[in-house]
């Protein structure tokens, strides 16, 4: 057994290192400098103390983006170093976000043990390569996101950190064949487990949805399937739970190899950035040749997003989160004995409450930010929760999940052909939005995105907005000149939140005008991108009129 020993290294602080409700984004050649990754890993040790991290199990891998497999073996030396008892790494280092968050709540080691924690080395839909974003952040025991109050001591200790402790003699460990490693430290043994980064995943899916009745549907000749996973992780999923388990074809998988640089593609499941399956879906500009498949899907860099599309037909993430909340009980056994509850984030639209309302749910509107979700599903309050940017899931992990959100959908689409698949035609995606808007109206919605834009000049506009809103008969009079067919604006502000929970308050989570119809209108400064700051619009307008339901968006949305 190879002996190592803890060698404490001098370093110096470096600015900036603030890890947002993602963890902490920067290009790759900011990650690469000497010690920053090192600094800010051992401020996340420091932060969670001693008592936490000795003897602890740890997870760390990722989505794959090209400087991973560095930052796993410095990771890896570091926990030897703070006496980790043991870490797990998917293989390759290979790792879904929401896997990882699975992992953390379901996997027992050879040796009975439980992780603990996982580094998770992601920058999710952003895009990877040696000029590229590069990301890490911290979950916790729950399998969730790191809370505010560790996130800040993180950063606190970010300024002040003067050396970090690394395993010196502990060589790289092969993480790219599975099984276990161990060596021997001043602190007795240290094992690296190197795991197969889909069985854990797999098991939970088949816990949740009922595979049989998805297979009888990916199998029917009449219905026809197509996964995209932009070349993120996603594809080390897709083959064995798409092909292996449903029965699909391998050729309704598209760039489905997980690559450092993603093939050179933005890793974000959204009509822009997910080109070839939306041609492949009838959607692209030009007339496509072939007959479209009756569902296509998408995930981002780290499959935590899903991207929902039926022949020539777009499914908005806000209504897909509706959707899905409307037909759980029925149409997913995990959800048979009913839902505890619902919740969107605050930007996301209304369409969820409408259901909610309906259906008698207890609904919950929180600022953006999963682990937000994570808190009411702890405490047993939510069941299923979405957000516009294309996050959707439930409380079997504490994270959005991409693949359990396509699960979710061929789920609801084998519920209502159940006793059609025979019948000439079936149900389709677009049926199932236009009967969900004739019983619950539709929230015709955008969003419209400013990026890198001056963050002084942004601080400023929001400053300006939130100024306006204490007149609203000045709001409205702006507004009536603009455009005289726009209800009134009945109420105005900036979002705070209550966390039921633990009864801790967030600020300033973005500018709310409220008209009169139900429409919105909403502002958010954002910070997830690794430069300069981004202004995120959000319009909403709510039409109940079952005849006015079928419009273009951008029509119905051009007043507002």
């Amino acid at each position: 057994m190879v002996m190592f020993k803890v060698a404490p290294v001098e370093t110096t602080p470096f600015d900036g290192q603030k890890p947002g409700t993602s963890g902490l984004r920067k290009k790759v050649k900011v990650f690469k400098q000497p010690n920053y990754l090192e600094n800010f890993v051992q401020s996340t040790f420091n932060a969670l103390g001693a008592d936490k991290v000795r003897g602890a199990t740890l997870v760390v891998s990722g989505d794959g983006r090209y400087y991973s497999k560095d930052a796993i073996q410095i990771i890896i030396k570091m926990a030897a170093a703070n006496a980790v008892r043991r870490i797990w790494v998917g293989q390759n280092g290979l790792l879904s976000t929401p896997a990882v968050s699975a992992v953390i709540r379901e996997r027992v080691g050879h040796d009975g043990s439980k992780a603990t924690g996982a580094f998770i080395l992601t920058a999710s839909h952003n895009p990877g390569g040696p000029h590229e974003d590069f990301g890490i952040k911290y979950n916790m025991e729950n399998g969730g996101p790191a809370p505010e109050a560790i996130t800040d001591k993180i950063f606190e200790n970010t300024k002040t950190i003067k050396e970090y402790l690394i395993a010196e003699g502990l060589p790289d460990v092969d993480i790219s064949t599975i099984g276990l490693t161990s060596f021997a430290g001043p602190e007795g043994q240290f094992d690296v487990d190197v795991f197969d980064s889909a069985s854990d995943y797999v098991k939970l899916m088949k816990s949740i949805f009922d595979f049989q009745s998805i297979q009888k549907l990916l199998t029917s000749p009449k219905f026809t399937f197509c996964y995209d996973a932009l070349h993120g992780v996603a594809g080390a999923y897709a083959k064995r739970i798409f092909v292996e388990e449903l029965g699909a074809k391998e050729s309704s998988l598209l760039n489905c190899v997980p690559k450092e640089d993603f093939g050179g593609g933005h890793p974000d499941p959204n009509l822009t950035y997910a080109k070839e399956l939306v041609a492949r879906m009838g959607l692209g500009k030009t007339k496509s040749e072939q007959e479209p498949p009756e569902f296509g899907a998408a995930a981002d860099g780290d499959a935590d997003r899903n991207m929902i599309l039926g022949k020539r037909f777009f499914v908005t993430p806000s209504d897909s989160v509706a959707i899905i909340a409307a037909n759980a009980v029925q149409a997913i056994p995990y959800f048979s004995g009913g839902l505890k509850g619902v919740a969107r984030s605050m930007p996301t639209s209304a369409a969820l409450d409408v259901v909610a309302k309906h259906l008698n749910l207890k609904f919950f509107e929180v600022p953006t930010g999963w682990k937000f979700f994570g808190n009411l599903m702890d405490a047993g309050m939510c069941s299923v929760c979405g957000e516009e940017s294309f996050g959707t899931g439930s409380d079997h992990i504490r994270e959005k999940d991409g693949i359990w959100a396509v699960l979710a959908w061929l789920s609801i689409l084998a519920y209502k052909n159940k006793d059609n698949l025979g019948e000439e035609k079936l149900v389709t995606v677009e049926d199932i939005v236009h009967q969900h808007w004739a019983t619950y109206g539709r929230h015709y919605y955008t969003r419209y995105d400013y990026e890198n834009v001056d963050s002084g000049g942004a601080k400023e506009l929001m400053a300006h907005l939130v100024k306006l809103q204490s007149s609203l008969d000045e709001v409205n009079k702006i507004i009536k000149g603009t455009r005289s067919d726009i209800s009134n604006v009945v109420n105005a502000d900036e979002f705070e939140y209550k966390d039921p929970v633990d009864g801790s308050i967030s600020k300033h989570q973005g500018i709310r005008y409220l008209f009169e119809d139900g429409s919105r209108l909403v502002f958010r400064l954002s910070g997830t991108g690794s430069e300069g700051a981004t202004i995120r619009l959000y319009i909403e307008q709510y039409e109940k009129d079952p005849s006015k339901t079928g419009r273009d968006s951008q029509e119905a949305l051009a007043p507002l």
